[in-house]
């Protein structure tokens, strides 16, 4: 292993390992190569304490980075099954192979915008979930995958703000939450057509649980592909 792959390691293991996006890197990963040459960046991670963050900012070796509010470096800490209020939730949605993020089928507020703005596959989008729907507090960006004009329904896939602040992006504003597409990752019980559960989005920035009822199921390799419906936050 050479020096620069040694370094990007020990760096790594000291980041959350959330894969939030909030940095501006889709992953703790890639924020760990960008560290490499711009260490300042690491006050970019809102999960890591200020006592541990300063003294890395001055070069110093910290004594561990700590997600913000825990006892325990990040990647000490077991599954839990509790989310970031200490709140149940049955299993862990992760994204479908191939895909950049969680996939999420939303209807702006205006469904219009979905013509209006023109988009198309591939286009870098944000928004906000707000109402019944989820009503997350939380900035969405993603890029399209799928857009349907009749309906104004648009397919995209969750990921971090990095694109947008350097490639730009449409803004479709306020959106309903529809559906979600993605890959049982961890589970604590075996899922169910029909039923409803709380789950959570492997790269939630706030870790918070949702809540969305399974009406497909696909077993391919070893893996459950699933979609939810009719979802909530808490």
């Amino acid at each position: 292993m050479n020096h620069t792959q040694e370094s990007k390691d020990t760096i790594l293991e000291q980041l959350p390992g959330l894969d939030c996006g909030l940095c501006g890197s889709r992953t703790c990963k890639s924020f760990a190569e960008t560290l490499l040459t711009k260490p300042q960046d690491l006050e970019k991670c809102i999960h890591l304490s200020k006592e541990a963050v300063k003294p890395a900012m001055e070069g110093a070796e910290p004594a561990g980075l700590f997600c913000q509010g825990c006892e325990k470096s990040i990647s000490d800490i077991p599954l839990t099954w509790q989310d970031s209020l200490g709140r149940d939730y049955d299993f862990v949605l992760d994204s479908l192979p191939g895909d950049p993020g969680p996939r999420e089928i939303i209807i702006p507020h205006n469904p219009a915008l979905t013509k209006e703005l023109d988009v198309q596959k591939g286009d870098i989008l944000i928004g906000r979930p707000m109402g019944m729907s989820c009503g997350c507090p939380i900035t969405h960006c993603g890029v399209a995958m799928d857009v349907d004009y009749k309906n104004g329904v648009i397919t995209w896939c969750v990921t971090g703000p990095l694109n947008p602040r350097t490639r730009g992006y449409k803004d479709v504003g306020y959106y309903s939450a529809q559906a979600y597409e993605g890959v049982v990752s961890a589970a604590r019980s075996d899922l169910k057509i029909g039923m409803r559960y709380f789950f959570m989005p492997h790269r939630c920035m706030l870790q918070w649980r949702h809540s969305g009822l399974v009406n497909f199921i696909n077993r391919f390799q070893d893996q459950l592909a699933i979609r939810l419906e009719g979802l909530f936050i808490g």
